[in-house]
């Protein structure tokens, strides 16, 4: 995809040229794309310009002194009020009759869903099409009273005799007027009429119509101030601040469709997370609600500061506040209760020790640590009696600590743990000194110092790294402000001081940000080959002559803290609305295109936050704040982390996984990442003493790596193994000898789960009478006629119809039916008879396979003609005599080896069966669940004949299903078929699959063997049986060896099985291929993106799919961008906009 690709498709222009205006504008649709009727404008125009006719009626009856100016307020409002209502009810009656109308008409499904058919002026197409109405009643009544005060409070604001005594300007009050009902007109229209859609959109979905209430919010703040000035004396301040907002209100309609001021949820939002940060000292919480309860608890802590006389209270009350509002009260509560629920419901439990005893010792370390703060708070303000800036002043030496602190701050990167003991205990006792002593707390407390140093107290804990720096600022300010007299030292307390300082701080770092992402920006366009439009060198010049305008757009959005949104990702640099940090309105890893891909993120997410606990408590990632992102590689996997919150000794960080089949655009962008970290990590040894960075500007910055326990993904191509000859013929013997072990260990387990269950059966088996000899010889009898039946007569030519199909089994489950019902007659008794095996089960599969022996000799598939009347040699079930007793342990089900086998067949292939392997993995049980059993007990299990013969008829069976009868070296495409479970059929297949259990053993065994041959073509030959156990038994315990598509393969991942084995197929080269995942602790590179260049990014996704609809999956702004990443970017948005595969919910990372 070239780099001139339309920025908007045909069809996505044309409806964004229709949006547009009607944004502009407020709602009225002036551009339709299609012929309407010309009382459709009119109609629009008439109820535009009516608020503006209701006001003028009142502002002309103010200007002819007939009424004063409330009076004329309240009847303009009440005017407007009236017919917002009127306008309502008539959209009500124009829907009821629509509805009436449609049932008996018949929907049109080819006419375009935007056009609509008018009849007459005031027909009910035409009302529904200019006033859509009101979702709920309720706002249909409320935003017609909101209609009503907007036109009388707006009359008010805009009497000219008003604007003139501020402005003392006729012309300037006539074009305050004029354009001010403009504005208000607009707000009226998107209140009442029809909501524009809002560039600056939030929310995906309006559930509640809040869009309509937000121009009038703006317009009521600006009355507001209005008011506040009418009705207040004079102050000077005031009456400038309202001069200046009267002229804004004029270019409302212009920030309303740039879409810088904010919808109502993200201005709330942002309001609260700005004051809960720079006015009270918190952090940015993790969710909506998180943020609501802090914000209150903070704001009733700084009032609550007010009311206290005693000023060493005032100290007690801010220090203990604050160290508790710094941590994550939830989880240390939750944690707490989950602790003391488990301890006692299980006080005899030793696992759940050491948990208790760590949540103990957290609680008993905060504890102290509070206690200490207080005790220290105390004293010091207590008996701190001088002047906070004299010569002498303590400070001073408080000063001079920190500076020791900062110059020793270059040596933390190498020291982590004793970064972790200064912040987390030396610098907040070292600031809780610093601020004690602070003479403005000696005084009479105000607003300002309740304000200042309730947040300042909480920064000590909240923000350690921060609230040094600060406190660093302003001591360096206040010494070299040698004149006292300076506004500085006059009008603002220690507190507001540090409150100014953090903002600045703050401020100027975005602002730099900001700078570093728009120079990226620009500079890209044209570096970058694929970036370079026709339009590059235009949009490149006018930034530069326009160069003032564009820096003035880049400071007010740091001023704003809202992100600097670039269009399409070209240079074009606008405002963005102001958002929370998160930058998205729903929770926090509510959503994620789940996929196959998932589990893998799901199983390293518990891994990399403990390994993010580490780096971030020694500084690894640098100085992490809310709202910092930071990008993780490792191999084809990418994880996306997003600090959301931060207090004392936490953190709590949202990781979202992106997707790991990679689209072009995604891996030439994964492929400037793995250069960033190749030449950050892996090419130190071989650095110059001086080498420029050739990624300088890029928005990804290598931090660390970090040691993760999670998956190397291997892929091989089998080429030369799976084709080898020498290695096909080998399959098929170690298949026997898989086989054999995966049987007996099958069995010998069953024996083990069994042995409660025998216990309990023993006594039962010992009360039945010694007649059941007799029952079995009846049963037995029984059972002879079916054998009898077994071959193919002209009796069974009866049984088969014209209409029957050859390969139906229907004609013989009537005789089954028959024969059952025989069976059924008998006496049925538990068989239990000592040394051999009960042939109830026997008879059973006698009579499920009689149908498929008849099918088998009626159409005798791959084998040589059979002479008529000839009786076709099929293997006979004799009676299975044990010579050991306890070999009834091992046996396997009769039904298991009940194959159509002929016998001459049978006893070719029985010398295959692996008997030296077979008596070995005998040798090697232990039977310690018996309590009482000889000591000869393997040597007699090994000897017996009978055992014996069931496992060669067993295993002989499965190979008859999995390879039919013939000797053949099987093909590639044969074991490929074979291993993912799609067995060529053959004619002992359908046998095989119609015993579930022995088919998943005999495709185990299977996929064992096909490891086996691999190991064996890569490491060597097996030299002796018990190396094979040992690779058999790895196997079983270690390794998951099946298919990525399997169930199992997912619940491997999760439960961390430490190495998983698949075999796949390469379409395209024409190859086979095996994957091999291997559980390991490896390093984990790690790299922090610049906050600015992602919130931007987010901005513009968010305006492009939101309000433009641009969501064609080619869009320029999608497209590869190796320096600024922007295709992974929009991939880690939250869905509906990105699509990551994987979202965590706000992970509590302790830093403690």
């Amino acid at each position: 995809m070239g780099p001139d690709v339309p920025l908007l498709n045909d069809y996505k222009q044309e409806f964004f040229l229709k949006r547009f205006p009607q944004t502009v504008l407020g709602g009225p649709r002036f551009k339709l794309g299609y012929c309407a009727p010309p009382y459709i404008y009119v109609n629009q125009i008439i109820l535009f310009l009516t608020p503006w006719v209701l006001g003028g009626v009142g502002t002309l009856l103010y200007q002819l002194d007939i009424m004063k100016d409330y009076y004329t307020a309240a009847l303009s409002g009440g005017l407007m009020l009236v017919t917002a209502l009127i306008l309502q009810m008539t959209n009500l009656y124009a829907r009821q009759k629509t509805v009436t109308v449609e049932r008996m008409q018949i929907q049109n499904t080819l006419r375009d869903e935007d056009e609509y058919e008018f009849s007459s002026c005031v027909g009910s197409e035409t009302v529904k099409f200019i006033i859509p109405g009101k979702k709920y009643i309720v706002n249909a009544v409320f935003h017609s009273f909101l209609a009503g005060v907007m036109c009388g409070l707006g009359t008010w604001y805009l009497l000219p005799n008003r604007i003139t005594l501020l402005y003392s300007n006729i012309g300037g009050t006539v074009v305050i007027f004029v354009f001010g009902w403009v504005t208000i007109c607009i707000g009226e229209y998107s209140l009442i009429i029809n909501t524009a859609t809002e560039t600056a959109t939030f929310q995906a979905l309006d559930t509640y119509e809040i869009t309509a209430l937000m121009r009038p919010f703006y317009i009521f703040v600006f009355i507001a101030v209005d008011l506040a000035h009418r009705f207040t004396v004079n102050i000077p301040v005031l009456e400038q601040t309202n001069q200046i907002l009267h002229i804004i209100f004029l270019f409302l309609p212009f920030l309303w469709a740039l879409g810088i001021l904010p919808p109502l949820d993200a201005l709330f939002l942002w309001g609260m997370e700005q004051v809960l940060e720079f006015g009270l000292g918190g952090s940015p919480m993790s969710s909506n609600t998180r943020l609501l309860v802090m914000f209150l608890i903070s704001a009733g802590t700084a009032i609550a500061s007010y009311f206290i006389p005693s000023t060493v209270g005032v100290v007690l009350f801010m220090t203990g506040f604050g160290f508790i509002l710094s941590l994550n009260l939830s989880e240390i509560g939750l944690a707490f209760k989950h602790t003391m629920i488990s301890h006692l419901a299980s006080n005899k439990s030793k696992s759940s020790g050491p948990r208790i005893h760590s949540v103990w010792r957290e609680f008993f370390f905060y504890l102290t640590v509070l206690t200490l703060a207080l005790i220290e708070a105390s004293l010091l303000h207590h008996f701190a009696g001088f002047s906070a800036f004299s010569k002498a002043s303590p400070q001073a030496i408080d000063v001079r600590t920190v500076t020791v602190f900062m110059e020793t701050q270059r040596r933390l990167m190498k020291v982590g743990v004793v970064r972790r003991i200064l912040l987390t205990l030396v610098s907040p006792f070292a600031m809780i000194a610093f601020l004690s002593l602070d003479s403005s707390l000696q005084s009479l407390h105000s607003v300002s110092i309740c304000i200042g140093f309730t947040r300042t107290f909480r920064m000590v804990w909240q923000n350690t790294e921060n609230a040094l720096l600060e406190m660093v600022i302003v001591s360096i300010v206040q010494m070299l402000l040698f004149n006292t007299d300076v506004w500085w030292n006059r009008s603002l307390d220690t507190g507001i001081r540090l409150l100014l300082a953090g903002v600045i701080r703050d401020r100027l770092l975005q602002l730099i940000s900001k700078l570093h992402f728009a120079a990226a920006v620009l500079l890209t366009s044209w570096t970058e080959k694929k970036q370079r439009r026709k339009s590059t060198a235009t949009l490149i010049t006018l930034n530069i002559v326009f160069f003032p305008i564009v820096l003035a757009f880049i400071a007010v959005s740091a001023l704003l803290s809202s992100p600097m949104l670039p269009l399409f990702t070209l240079p074009i640099f606008l405002i963005g609305f102001p958002r929370p940090i998160r930058s998205w309105p729903g929770p926090v890893g509510a959503t994620a295109c789940v996929c196959s891909d998932t589990m893998y993120y799901q199983q390293v997410v518990p891994s990399l936050a403990a390994a993010l606990q580490s780096a971030l408590a020694s500084g690894s990632l640098g100085l992490s704040l809310p709202g910092s992102h930071y990008l993780c590689r490792f191999q084809d996997r990418l994880m996306w982390i997003l600090v959301l919150e931060k207090g004392f000794t936490y953190c709590c960080v949202n990781i979202k996984g992106l997707e790991l089949q990679e689209t072009s655009c995604h891996t030439a962008e994964a492929h400037r990442v793995d250069e960033v970290f190749e030449m950050a990590f892996e090419h130190q040894e071989h650095a110059e003493t001086f080498s420029l960075n050739h990624h300088f500007g890029n928005i990804l910055t290598p931090c660390t790596a970090l040691p993760v326990r999670l998956y190397s993904d291997a892929r091989n191509v089998l080429s030369g193994i799976i084709d080898s000859h020498e290695n096909l013929k080998q399959l098929k013997d170690d298949f026997l000898k898989v086989l054999v072990w995966i049987l007996v260990q099958y069995c010998y387990k069953k024996s083990k789960m069994c042995e409660k269950l025998d216990k309990t059966t023993k006594n039962k088996e010992e009360s039945f009478p010694l007649t059941q000899p007799k029952a079995f010889d009846s049963a037995v009898e029984n059972l002879r006629p079916i054998k009898d039946e077994d071959s193919f007569s002209v009796d069974t030519i009866a049984d088969w119809t014209d209409d029957s199909d050859l390969f139906d089994l229907d004609p013989s489950r009537t005789r089954e039916r028959k024969e059952t019902e025989r069976l059924e007659a008998a006496p049925r008794t538990l068989l239990s008879v000592p040394g051999s095996v009960e042939m109830e089960s026997a008879a059973g599969a006698l009579q499920e396979t009689a149908p498929e022996d008849k099918l088998y000799k009626a159409v005798v598939l791959g084998l040589p003609a059979v002479d008529k009347g000839k009786k076709q040699e099929v293997v006979s079930l004799p009676l299975v005599e044990f010579s050991c007793s306890y070999s009834e342990l091992l046996s396997i089900p009769e039904e298991w080896r009940t194959a159509p086998i002929p016998t001459s067949k049978l006893n070719e292939m029985r010398q295959r069966f692996p008997e030296d392997w077979y008596h070995f993995v005998l040798s090697q049980l232990n039977f310690f669940h018996l309590k009482e059993k000889p000591s000869n007990l393997l040597e007699d299990i090994t000897k017996d004949k009978a055992l014996k013969e069931l496992y060669v008829h067993g295993v002989l069976s499965c190979c008859f299903g999995l390879f039919g009868l013939d000797n053949t070296v099987p093909a590639p495409s044969h074991v490929f078929r074979a291993y993912t479970g799609g067995i060529p059929w053959c004619v002992g297949l359908d046998w095989l699959t119609g015993k579930p259990e022995l088919f998943q053993l005999a495709l185990k065994a299977f996929r064992y063997t096909f490891k086996l041959m691999v190991d064996k073509a890569s490491l060597g030959p097996v030299e002796n049986f018990k190396e094979l156990i040992n690779y058999l038994e790895e196997y079983e315990s270690d390794w998951y060896i099946g298919l990525v598509s399997d169930i199992e393969w997912q619940q491997a991942v999760l439960q961390e099985k430490p190495y998983l084995f698949s075999l796949g197929h390469d379409p395209n080269m024409g190859v086979y291929t095996s994957r091999v995942l291997t559980l390991q602790e490896l390093l984990v590179q790690v790299g922090k993106l610049n906050d600015e260049a992602v919130r931007g990014q987010w901005a513009n996704l968010s305006w492009e799919l939101l309000y433009a609809t641009n969501d064609d999956e080619e869009r320029y702004s999608i497209q590869a961008h190796p320096v600024l990443l922007r295709n992974l970017t929009v991939q880690a948005a939250d869905p509906p906009l990105g699509y990551p595969v994987y979202s965590s919910a706000s992970l509590h990372v302790p830093l403690l």
